[in-house]
């Protein structure tokens, strides 16, 4: 991996004496993108070009394309599940790894606003529901990316925490309570990382956009924060002209067009409706940032080699550090994980046991260089056992891909698809060899100019039968399997949207059936599928083909399911949700498991007494089952190491070192901001909870959830010991009174008269077994005059020791 960057911090009076030589168009051009992802070079001055990738799960680059693959990390929440800044910062550098290696000086992450609610679409991107964890974790994601050279860009400043409308509604909240909860964040970010860039969010906050919100970029980031970076906006979040150049805004995106673009800028300058002074502070700080990532007289850092090998040890473990284990009951007096070996056999369930959700929908998505699912893990770590597979029920809304080891390249060039972009007149402008995901562009610039058709072509290895079969995207669509037609015509989405991302995020699909008959196949035993699509718009294009196999039949593989868990050692049941379910674009509708996974846990946990249950989903699902099953471990969106990192764990070789970041609730109807408070209601969504989110409502309440924040249990127990006040925090003593080496994750919580306890400081620390050990957690003491608790424990709802505390 690349390593640290000594670059030493810019030299600000020759930023200046660069900035003198320009004129007001020269400057008011560098403060728009010249494309998507890129930023004008000016090399007389000796700025070359800068690149901007969105980050949040891996750095992605300048297009999508499956074929350009970047490391796939655990998602965010995944991250602070560790609860572990150590952990935090080796991610952040091996984002700014991947984006030197990429040529990225920009990288558009970390995500961190607020699990305001399990609602929230954009769950999996963020942390926590805590400030402090946020800001902490956070800081070191950022600082990590930094020691690189690559500046990091937290977002969406600031309460961007919906999806429901997310690029005009209004978040209306209260002073004091966007200061304590949604600020403190980018405040502790800031104050401890200096992040060199900052991107506003699409919504308003009290009234004003966030593109143009004086009071809080200006006042508040820029000016009592002391912040000497650029703010970006959101991708088509700025709007007007001279509001956002006197809101603070720094940098448009993306180019070439926006409010700032033809000169517009320059004239508002010239005119006096903006103040050149002001211009000239924009255009300083992008010289900074240019300085700051070598772009400024640097030179070039891109390695063209893949994702390194020597970063998957590094996933695999960080995956572990995330994974929770929510529950581990005894069977035969004997805890069920981790699992005994040898083992005779074992029965993986479950449809995300193959097809994981490895991280979440929209611009986080990456395609990494491989995902080893979790019955690829199980069945590496258990060579000598018999490691049979049934998928039990099928819950995705698409059919799944075509299934690239079974799909040839008619043109014979090995394995996948082969994608043909074709004129209005029928030739072909250009051809390649394409994977089997759908496939996506940013508009018809990123195809030969004159494309008016993408053609898809492949053989696919089949046996003879009724088969479903489908695509996926808006436009005409003319689809041949076996050289007949089988369907021609429009498919559109049902829902009219303005959110550039929508193709990306719910392409509309139409199935069709085929009866394949042995003479529609070749002698290989394929058969040939061709797909002619004409895209209907021009912001992201999506184009997909599903293959749903022979005709399923539901009920036969439900009742295989539980007959191969009735059969095995143990059953391993692997339920979640998808990167439709949880994505950017949209807000949850439900928190029930999708399809009817929890009907197959139940049955499965009747057959089989030593039942696993591992939930791959990003943000909060329900479990009804979950005092029914004697395991259950939550694994997030896994990484491209998933399977291995699972492994892993069920086998002992590593402890699930998570606790959650996140309450998980009992039931709909416990959740303290529930699903009609995450919509805007006549463009407005007011925050009327104030500052009861997540576990500090429970409290509140005196309401159990499933399982509170913080919680986690690993492979050992633990004594509290001591707790004690010193100068600057909290001193805990803890004894590891099992037989293996653990991690504990210590927890302060801070409580005055009329407020419920709020996290106020946490550690993590590794002990042998049998042994104790002292652990120095920094808190802040409150300096109010009254009487404060400081409450140590093992979550939220497991508190230990208690130290009163009078000020």
């Amino acid at each position: 991996m690349s390593g640290a960057v000594d670059r030493p911090e810019p030299d600000e009076p020759r930023l200046r004496s660069l900035l003198a030589g320009l004129t007001v168009e020269q400057k008011a051009r560098l403060l728009t993108g010249s494309g998507f992802w890129t930023l004008h070079a000016m090399p007389e001055i000796g700025l070359r070009r800068m690149v901007l990738s969105d980050g949040p799960n891996g750095v992605r680059g300048t297009k999508w394309d499956e074929r350009d693959t970047s490391l796939l990390l655990p998602v965010a929440s995944a991250v602070a599940a560790t609860w572990d800044v150590d952990a935090a910062r080796q991610v952040g550098e091996l984002f700014g790894d991947e984006a030197r290696r990429r040529g990225v000086h920009v990288v558009l992450a970390p995500t961190v606003n607020l699990h305001r609610s399990p609602f929230g679409g954009r769950h999996f991107e963020n942390f926590s529901e805590d400030p402090l964890l946020v800001g902490e974790i956070g800081a070191q994601v950022v600082a990590g990316i930094q020691s690189r050279g690559v500046a990091a860009t937290p977002k969406h400043f600031v309460a961007n925490d919906s999806e429901t409308g997310r690029m005009t509604y209004d978040a209306v909240v209260e002073p004091r309570v966007l200061r304590q909860v949604y600020l403190e964040p980018f405040r502790r970010i800031v104050e401890q990382a200096r992040p060199w860039a900052v991107m506003t969010a699409y919504n308003s906050v009290n009234g004003y956009s966030m593109t143009e919100n004086s009071e809080l970029v200006n006042g508040i980031l820029k000016g009592e924060w002391g912040w000497d970076g650029v703010n970006v906006s959101d991708w088509f979040a700025a709007r007007d002209c001279e509001r956002c150049a006197l809101g603070g805004l720094d940098l448009v995106m993306p180019g070439p067009g926006g409010p700032w673009s033809g000169g517009a800028l320059a004239t508002a300058v010239r005119e006096g409706r903006v103040a050149e002074e002001l211009l000239d502070d924009k255009v300083l700080r992008l010289l900074r940032l240019a300085a700051r990532t070598g772009a400024l007289d640097g030179e070039s850092e891109v390695d063209a080699s893949g994702p390194p090998d020597d970063a998957r040890p590094v996933i695999r473990r960080l995956a572990t550090r995330g994974f929770v284990l929510l529950r581990n009951a005894n069977v035969d007096d004997q805890p069920v994980l981790p699992l005994p070996t040898p083992i005779g056999k074992v029965a993986v369930i479950g449809e995300n046991a193959v097809l994981p959700a490895v991280q979440g929908g929209g611009s986080s998505h990456v395609s990494p260089p491989h995902v080893v699912t979790p019955l690829d893990g199980v069945r590496a770590a258990l060579p000598d056992a018999e490691v049979v597979f049934r998928r039990g029920v099928r819950h995705r809304r698409l059919l799944d891909p075509v299934p690239h080891d079974r799909v040839r390249d008619p043109d014979g060039e090995g394995n996948g698809l082969r994608l043909e972009f074709v004129g209005a007149d029928g030739a072909v402008l250009g051809s390649e060899l394409r994977g089997t995901e759908t496939l996506l562009w940013l508009g018809k610039s990123e195809m030969p100019s004159g494309t008016a058709v993408l053609r898809l072509r492949g053989d696919l290895r089949v046996e003879p039968g009724e088969h479903v079969f489908g695509v996926h995207g808006s436009g005409k669509f003319e689809v041949e399997i076996a050289g007949r037609v089988v369907f021609d015509g429009e498919v559109a989405r049902e829902i009219d949207t303005d959110d550039p991302l929508a193709e990306m995020i719910e392409p509309p699909e139409q199935r069709v059936d085929v009866v394949l008959v042995e003479s529609d196949l070749s002698e290989d035993g394929t058969v040939a599928v061709a797909v002619d699509f004409a895209p209907e718009g021009d912001t992201v294009i999506a184009l997909g083909i599903g293959h749903g196999g022979l005709a399923p039949d539901a009920t036969a593989e439900f009742d295989a399911a539980v007959r191969a868990a009735r059969e095995a050692d143990v059953a391993i049941v692997v339920v979640g949700t998808d990167a439709e379910i949880e994505t950017e674009g949209r807000d949850r509708h439900s928190l029930d498991l999708p399809g009817a996974q929890d009907a197959l846990v139940e049955a499965v946990a009747a057959a089989n007494p030593r039942t696993v249950v591992v939930v791959n989903a990003g943000s909060p699902v329900l479990m009804p089952w979950v005092r029914e099953v004697p395991a259950v471990l939550w694994t997030w969106f896994g990484s491209q190491e998933y399977g291995h990192a699972l492994a892993d764990v069920l086998l002992g070789v590593a402890e699930p070192g998570g606790r959650l970041p996140t309450t998980l609730p009992a039931a709909t109807a416990d959740v303290p901001v529930p699903l009609p408070r995450v919509q805007p209601m006549d463009g407005k969504l007011h925050y009327s909870e104030g500052t009861l989110i997540g576990y500090r409502a429970y409290l509140a309440r005196d309401s159990r959830p499933a399982f509170h924040f913080g919680h986690g249990l690993g492979y050992t127990s633990w004594e509290y010991v001591d707790a004690i006040v010193v100068p600057g925090g909290v001193r805990v003593t803890v004894r590891n009174c099992g037989e293996r080496a653990g991690r504990e994750v210590v927890q302060v919580y801070a409580a005055s008269r009329g407020r419920p306890p709020w996290l106020a400081g946490f550690r993590v620390v590794d002990v042998e077994a049998g042994q104790e050990a002292e652990v120095d957690v920094a808190v802040r003491i409150p300096d109010d005059s009254g009487e404060h608790r400081l409450l140590t424990g093992r979550s939220s709802g497991d508190i230990r020791l208690t130290i009163v505390v009078n000020a």
